[in-house]
């Protein structure tokens, strides 16, 4: 018998009859194992109700046992440009298949922790800017009071304010903010509570750290409204300074700039540029890429998340779905971490 015959027979004698949940590698197994059924039966992606990331549904009164909130937060009364980010979540609810395991973090987070979609924020009127956000902030500190980790779909930026207001209300958090824009402007037609100044609003709450915060993938004709950054002490990092062989240097000072104490990622997806998601509110040409993204992010491990929010999805701006795709697929990238944090309750 050659070897190409006897390897041939050794191939059908192990896989001729196995099943697809049947996965002979014992880290791949562990996955299988929980996304299979008998028979390599797995859900449908395309059946069923639309969660965010087809986690659980549960109810917002029912949390306490979980590790990870996912909540969607469908306001935009805070935008200075285009809205529509107000479908964020739901745009984000229906993509079909994101996961479930992460190859670069080697985690099936939906499936290793204790994670569901708790709805969206129950807001009393989608008229009013102010009380949408104590509205947004109830919630998120619902969630921080369960001990659970809160993460977010906007909706404009300016939702970042309260749920910040809520994690960094005992000890000011640091951040990742992952962005074309700082916003940390000031008040605009007299309103500071839109989505170009919720850094500088936290900052000024004390629930805030800027000393660690770093913001990465800035760009446009915005920068001279943004001084309040740099000075009051965030690290800033340019799109145009980003390239794929300096990602590991930006990784390495985004990790010694929030360090190891309670840190928050948020990430705004006009971050990346608009060849892959032009469905948001004020694209800027020259941003990131999805790989670059990713790298970014998985370059996070370990770090001290508390929590994190995907925002600025406005679909009606995106007839290919590709924005909400990338969306999604960055909020399982942050999702994915939560595992790893030194914060994740144990349930």
């Amino acid at each position: 018998m050659s070897h190409h015959t006897e390897k041939l027979e050794l191939l059908r004698a192990k896989f001729a009859d196995s099943d697809g949940g049947t996965i002979f590698t014992p880290k791949y197994q562990r996955v299988a194992e929980k996304v299979f059924s008998e028979g390599g039966h797995r859900s449908a992606p395309y059946a069923g109700i639309p969660t965010l990331l087809d986690s659980p549904q549960r109810p917002a009164e029912g949390m306490k046992d979980l590790q990870v909130a996912l909540f969607g937060v469908p306001m935009d009364l805070g935008v200075t440009n285009r809205n529509g980010s107000r479908f964020g979540p739901r745009a984000l609810r229906a993509i079909e298949r994101v996961g479930p395991y992460n190859d670069a973090l080697e985690t099936a987070p939906i499936h290793e922790m204790a994670v569901a979609d708790i709805g969206d924020v129950p807001f009393r009127s989608r008229f009013d800017l102010a009380q949408s956000h104590e509205d947004i902030e109830a919630l998120a500190r619902a969630v921080v009071a369960n001990n659970v980790l809160p993460m977010a779909v906007g909706g404009d930026h300016s939702i970042t304010h309260p749920i910040l207001r809520a994690v960094g209300e005992k000890t000011p958090v640091g951040m990742i903010h992952i962005d074309a824009h700082c916003d940390t402007g000031g008040s605009y037609e007299g309103e500071k509570f839109h989505h170009g100044g919720p850094f500088r609003n936290a900052v000024l709450d004390g629930v805030l750290d800027p000393e660690r915060t770093i913001q990465i993938g800035i760009r446009g004709a915005a920068g001279y409204i943004w001084e309040f950054s740099t000075m009051s002490g965030m690290t800033v990092i340019e799109a145009k300074d980003i390239t794929e062989e300096r990602l590991p240097e930006i990784i390495a000072l985004a990790r010694q700039v929030v360090g190891d104490g309670p840190t928050y990622l948020s990430f705004d997806i006009d971050s990346l540029d608009p060849a892959f998601a032009p469905g948001t509110g004020t694209p800027e040409v020259g941003g990131l890429t999805t790989r670059e993204a990713m790298k970014l992010i998985r370059g996070f491990k370990g770090l001290n998340f508390v929590g994190g929010d995907v925002v600025e999805v406005a679909p009606a701006y995106d007839p290919t779905t590709n924005t909400a795709q990338n969306g999604a697929q960055m909020l399982f990238e942050i999702l994915s971490l939560m595992q790893f944090s030194p914060s994740l309750p144990s349930k």
